[in-house]
């Protein structure tokens, strides 16, 4: 009947129209209920052209145009879809009007339109949501009350009816081209209708809340923590799905100085991350049985690792019904971008706020249950975030990111353990099925349900080894020496592991290595020491010889390293390493040098180890033995690196107090210089062909000692010259 009458040319009676400016709300309530008769006859243009968009109105008359477009709304009742486009902005307009009054009539007009509109009013969703933003920090009482009552109400409607409510005046075209509809898994599939579609559309909505969610303003922020939650709580909305497009201004939200902001958006985020784990675990659950039809049964029965059954356990243990053939359940087909959220997340484990340091933390310790191929990508980035946070903020976040390591460091372990991951689990024999396989299994075919051709690869090319060894040489520089020791730690298992891949000789991170023995943390030179045997072991004489020489060219510039760690750093090598081989070598290069006074302060530092530490007992008496060739020689590459130390009338002074205690009273067994001549006797050689050739090193020891003397006959010309 309303299409069929024409509204346009009509008026209202002038007495309702005195009884809409009225200054008593009584008056005018009463002339809207008037407006309610005459509503077949009258059009609401009249009224928005009148009262609203008149260019000399005045509050009253506002206030009249907004009560009388909600009265021709209630007297249409279920056929207002047709006349909402033209009733709905008008009030739209009023909702940033200067005058609060009028900002609390456009409330109400709009609360009592969508009362009566119900599913039709999410046409204008996004307006409505846009006015009610802006209203939610209102600083009138009353605008706020009105507006948190047209809340209430379009989240009842959006709770309702957002999912599945199809205008009955519209009709919606295609939404995108068929061609974008399946190529991008990363975009959510819109599913193309030919006729009409829902009303509510979240794809329209995301992006002004992605624009809204970095306001600053706490009110505004407690009501887009609220709308999520509502959206959130619609099943078949998948809000989920664009958590991306909005989560890190959400994270943010987690510094708001008001504690019922912080507490919102703390459960909130909470409620992703369980939703996220319960959607994971549902698809786990379908991996797995369509890993079952692919292994045989009796495949899986007579595996060794008993933790693929306990794999199985745990997910019917979060209790997850047992999903049938052909039954679907909610959140199977539901697409979440793990590699997105994690790109989010990642500066926030650095944030100086604890609290946004430490949510970022237990979403990235979630996703090692959840996705840990998407984690693995992420490897050098979290090694240089999470490795600082270790010393860094609170307790709970120092355990936290101390979790973190410790699991990125376990996953990294068995990726670098296998050796490699088969294109199709029925390629894995039984004996091959470890339940990390089936983890990493179960993670390659939900992480994109379009790309079910291409879901295995080898793992070994996820792993930025380079950047990975990089990031790991760059937290040397930390302050702190947990830090430090984490990143050695590291190293240590990497190249273990895979000690083709990291710490060349050639790859530039040796004069990394070798500075770091310059720390002034003992267990940090400990640990680097270590690796560094580590890596001499696992390569050929070459890396460890040059260790060797620039290990010597550190202690010849830095003689202070050599004083204070100098015993330090020479004992832990002869722990990792074989003794002899760095006594051997240490001296063929001292031989050579012609730091002379170095060379005297090296063989000191090297006979004090040699003589007193524990490490080198089982050296000592290999040294004793002068029988045999093998220790014959030893000795003779020793001696002629001894010759190198000067002796000075210190040193000269030192063997004569040695002497005269030997000679002293103290000693039992009488003249002690025949006693140590008689025990020579006793051990001397009975071969004569392998004596020691004594004359000739005599002769090194005399060379050695010309040139020391030399040396500091240039040095005096030198000072006195010089005094002149």
């Amino acid at each position: 009947i309303f299409k069929s009458i024409k509204l346009v040319n009509n008026s209202i009676d002038d007495s309702i129209l005195q009884g809409l400016q009225n200054r008593l709300y009584e008056k005018r309530k009463s002339a809207a209920y008037e407006v309610e008769k005459y509503v077949i006859i009258f059009f609401p243009e009249k009224l928005f052209n009148y009262f609203i968009y008149g260019s000399s109105r005045v509050a009253n008359t506002t206030f009249g145009g907004l009560i009388g477009l909600a009265a021709v709304v209630i007297a249409i009742g279920q056929d207002v879809a047709e006349y909402l486009e033209d009733i709905v902005p008008p009030v739209l307009s009023c909702f940033l009007d200067q005058e609060h009054r009028v900002r609390y009539y456009a409330c109400e007009s709009m609360y009592n339109i969508a009362k009566v509109a119900k599913g039709e009013i999410l046409l204008y969703f996004n307006e409505i949501f846009d006015a009610l933003s802006k209203l939610s920090s209102d600083t009138e009482p009353s605008v706020k009350n009105g507006a948190e009552l047209l809340d209430r109400l379009i989240k009842d409607i959006v709770s309702e009816k957002a999912a599945n409510y199809i205008s009955v005046y519209r009709s919606s075209s295609p939404v995108g081209s068929p061609k974008a509809l399946s190529i991008d898994p990363s975009v959510p599939v819109i599913v193309e209708e030919t006729k009409r579609s829902s009303v509510f559309s979240l794809e329209k909505f995301i992006p002004m809340l992605s624009e809204r969610i970095y306001v600053i303003n706490p009110f505004t922020r407690m009501f887009l923590v609220s709308w999520i939650t509502v959206l959130d709580s619609v099943p078949d909305l998948e809000l989920i799905t664009y958590l991306p497009r909005f989560l890190d201004g959400l994270i943010k939200f987690l510094s708001d100085s008001h504690q019922d902001v912080r507490n919102a958006t703390d459960r909130v985020l909470t409620d992703f991350l369980s939703e996220i784990k319960r959607i994971s675990n549902i698809k786990k659950e379908l991996v797995f049985k369509k890993a079952k039809s692919t292994i045989s049964s009796q495949s899986l029965i007579n595996c060794n690792d008993n933790d693929i059954k306990c794999k199985y356990e745990d997910i019917r243990k979060d209790n997850l019904m047992f999903i049938e053939d052909g039954k679907w359940i909610s959140g199977q087909d539901v697409f979440i971008h793990y590699s997105k959220i994690i790109e989010i997340l990642l500066p926030h484990i650095s944030s100086s706020e604890e609290s946004i340091q430490l949510m970022a933390l237990k979403w990235i310790a979630e996703f090692f249950n959840i996705c840990p191929i998407d984690l693995l990508k992420f490897t050098p980035r979290l090694i240089s975030l999470v490795l600082p946070a270790l010393s860094l903020g609170g307790e709970s976040s120092r355990q936290a990111a101390l979790e973190i390591n410790q699991n990125l460091c376990n996953l990294v372990s068995e990726v670098l353990e296998t050796n490699k991951i088969t294109s199709n689990l029925t390629q894995l024999h039984s004996s091959e099925l470890s339940s990390k396989a089936i983890n990493f299994s179960f993670q390659q075919i939900t992480k994109t349900d379009s790309q079910e051709n291409d879901v295995f690869f080898s793992f070994k090319d996820i792993l930025d080894y380079s950047s990975t060894v990089n990031a790991l040489i760059l937290q040397f520089s930390d302050e702190h020496e947990q830090t430090r020791i984490a990143a050695l730690n590291w190293l240590i298992m990497l190249h273990n592991l895979a000690p083709q891949k990291v710490l060349t000789l050639n790859d530039g991170t040796f004069p990394a290595l070798l500075k770091i023995l310059s720390d002034p943390n003992d267990e940090v030179i400990i640990k680097d020491l270590e690796l560094l045997a580590q890596i001499s072991s696992a390569n050929k004489d070459d890396y460890f010889d040059v260790f060797m020489v620039n290990l010597l060219s550190l202690f010849s510039t830095d003689r202070r390293l050599l004083e204070t760690r100098g015993s330090l750093i020479v004992r832990q090598l002869c722990i990792y390493l074989k003794s002899e081989k760095i006594y051997c070598t240490l001296a063929e290069n001292l031989e050579k040098d012609e730091d002379l006074e170095f060379a005297s302060i090296m063989v000191q530092n090297l006979n004090n180890n040699l003589m007193t530490s524990p490490e080198l007992s089982d050296f000592r008496k290999r040294l004793k033995n002068l029988e045999f060739k093998d220790g014959q020689s030893l000795f003779v590459s020793l001696y002629r690196c001894c010759a190198e130390l000067e002796m000075t009338v210190s040193m000269l002074v030192q063997i004569d107090t040695l002497v005269q205690l030997l000679e002293s009273p103290v000693f039992t067994c009488g003249n002690y210089c025949k006693f140590l001549r008689n025990n020579f006797e006793k051990h001397k050689p009975k071969n004569k062909t392998d004596e020691m050739k004594w004359p000739e090193l005599l002769e090194k020891f005399r060379s050695v000692q010309n040139k020391h003397k030399r040396a500091r006959q240039q040095n005096q010309k030198l000072i006195s010259k010089s005094s002149f």
